[in-house]
């Protein structure tokens, strides 16, 4: 693989840790900022909604850009957001930045899978998607814990300095190895990238990524108090639980990143029941703490090798649009991220226990394996696309 993906990874670590590192900060913003707790919260929502909403926005708004540029554009607003937001005593400029810097994310996640594989053959999208999304899953691992920590050692703004000094390598890495080239509109023509959106091919499986997603977040979100109040984890050891699934997160894109561009149906449909049977086995087996800690990483694993072979998939089936696919894998990721942890939050509202969100995430999955089999089965005369054939044709 290419050095510059891994420098572009470091690019998706950094926008990853800003994207959740704030949950450990809240507190200390909102008395910095003299603003109540929840207002603070909402810088969280804020980040969200600019992911989801900046991403198929920004991914047309780029198609005359070349990919060098558009790079460099929105990871220059990323970083320079987070230099605003360190800097300023106002919560409506730091809620500014927040918005600024989801949709420069957004943007920049759209662009960059479409560079990904467009640096690698044509049959090795699934191993280049893998080393870019390891970045998301290395800032749920390593990113989001050091951002706590510095934040707690030396104030929330130094977490967000250390964001903006961990993308300054990837902005020479982009200057100096993602060629300059026409725009991808010049080539392929953004009414051809339009039309190629409407294959309803792509359409449901960038829906089973969400689906996924969906049910990983949900989890994930209340992995903390699953692990204390059921099963008896002590609150310091909170952070290993947590790090915990996002070792078992990398694992599982790594892995996926080797098979999913040689056998991803048997991987997905393996994984997906495995998936869906480990998120049904941890409700009873939450009250164990070795269970928890064992099933811990390995749905970390399952979720992660799924979710990026869906992402992988969505990019073979938009082939001739590879820009505009990329901006709606990543504001499905985010859908997925952001109900998740609503269903989940409304399951334990309701009294049904910390447990509620493992039965949310298992009929999440569920919904995917029944939607994706029906699709299958509609489409199991159509021509299939994938690595072989995109090679033997000459796509990127």
């Amino acid at each position: 693989m290419p050095l510059v993906l891994y420098l572009l990874a470091l690019a998706v670590l950094a926008q990853g840790t800003s994207e959740f590192m704030l949950s450990g900060l809240l507190p200390d913003i909102a008395a910095d900022l003299d603003v109540p707790l929840s207002a603070a919260g909402s810088l969280t929502s804020a980040f969200a909604v600019g992911m989801i909403a900046g991403a198929p926005l920004l991914a047309v708004a780029s198609l005359r850009w070349s990919r060098r540029r558009a790079l460099l554009g929105f990871l220059t607003a990323f970083l320079l957001a987070h230099v605003v937001g360190a800097l300023t005593t106002s919560y409506g400029v730091l809620l500014a930045t927040r918005v600024v810097g989801a949709l420069a994310n957004a943007g920049f996640l759209a662009v960059a899978l479409a560079t990904a594989t467009a640096l690698v053959p044509a049959n090795a999208k699934g191993r280049a998607l893998s080393v870019l999304l390891g970045g998301v899953t290395l800032a749920c691992v390593a990113g989001v814990p050091a951002g706590a920590l510095i934040g707690n050692a030396w104030g929330w703004r130094a977490a967000f300095w250390a964001v903006a000094l961990v993308s300054l390598p990837a902005l020479a890495a982009i200057l100096r190895s993602v060629p300059s080239g026409p725009p991808p509109a010049a080539t392929s023509g953004a009414r051809r990238e339009l039309r190629v959106l409407r294959r309803p091919r792509l359409l449901v499986t960038l829906l089973l990524a969400a689906l996924v997603n969906g049910a990983t977040f949900c989890s994930f979100t209340y992995l903390a108090p699953l692990a204390t109040e059921v099963g008896g984890i002590g609150d310091a050891w909170v952070p290993a639980v947590l790090a915990l699934f996002g070792i078992g997160s990398f694992a599982g894109v790594t892995a996926a990143g080797r098979i999913a561009d040689v056998r991803p149906r048997p991987l997905l449909v393996t994984g997906g029941a495995a998936l869906l049977a480990g998120w049904a086995v941890l409700v009873p087996a939450a009250g164990y703490a070795p269970a928890l800690l064992a099933l811990t990483l390995v749905q970390g694993a399952l979720s992660f090798a799924v979710g990026s072979t869906l992402i992988a998939r969505a990019l073979y089936a938009a082939d001739g649009a590879p820009t505009l696919a990329g901006g709606l894998a990543t504001a499905a990721l985010n859908v997925g991220a952001a109900l998740g942890p609503w269903l989940g939050g409304l399951a334990i509202d309701a009294g049904h226990g910390y447990r509620s969100p493992l039965w949310v995430s298992a009929a999440l999955v569920a919904v995917a394996l029944v939607t994706g089999g029906i699709a299958w089965y509609a489409w199991r005369g159509a021509r299939y696309v994938g690595p072989r054939e995109a090679t033997a044709a000459g796509h990127l």
